[in-house]
């Protein structure tokens, strides 16, 4: 596979296609690409049934894309074929999407606990504190006070991924509480009564 010359990421805007390709290669999915377009069809069909419906011309295009913008590299193998990896930077823009989709799914039956998430973050990090701030509230917590969240359900899971994507471990908690004082106006914000 011949790719073009490489050019700053930032120029190039990703819609869809992309998108999903670089989800689907930081899920530990490889796109094996040889001349034979079956081949590669195979590969991608098995993975991911949305990228079915995506055209030859389509995939080369968002490749060429992806690898101008350094997000991807690509390795030749010993068969003819080449492998596509994501860089490191591919991987952060990768997880930039899957951080969009991330809510906390309401528990079948509340166990009656508090998750509650807390934070001191230094004014040097202030784009990463005001961004995860935005991320806790569209994932569903409630801001209890400024940099207090609260959730009912759990989401320990949820909350490391995202600390860890901003590189905020030293600054962020997470409690399990089984009471707030004014916990009253939580449950009806939680539809909990």
């Amino acid at each position: 596979m011949e790719f073009v010359e490489r050019t700053d990421e930032r120029t190039l805007r990703f819609g869809p296609t992309s998108q999903k390709i670089l989800v689907l290669l930081l899920g530990g999915a490889s796109l094996a690409l040889s001349g034979s377009p079956l081949h590669y069809f195979r590969v991608i069909e098995s993975v991911n049934k949305d990228l079915k419906r995506i055209n030859r011309y389509v995939l080369h295009r968002n490749i060429k894309k992806l690898y101008k913008s350094r997000l991807i590299d690509a390795k030749d193998n010993d068969d003819g074929s080449t492998t596509i990896v994501l860089t490191n930077q591919g991987k952060k823009r990768a997880l930039a999407y899957q951080l969009d989709e991330i809510r906390i799914k309401p528990m079948k039956k509340w166990d009656k606990k508090w998750r509650i998430a807390l934070f001191d973050i230094p004014e040097q990090h202030k784009k990463a504190r005001d961004a995860l701030a935005r991320l806790f509230l569209k994932m569903g917590f409630y801001n209890f006070q400024k940099s207090v969240f609260v959730c009912p359900f759990e989401c320990s899971d949820e909350f490391d991924f995202v600390v860890e994507f901003f590189n905020l471990r030293p600054y962020v908690r997470y409690v399990l509480a089984e009471h707030i004082d004014n916990e009253l106006h939580l449950k009806q914000h939680f539809d909990l009564l």
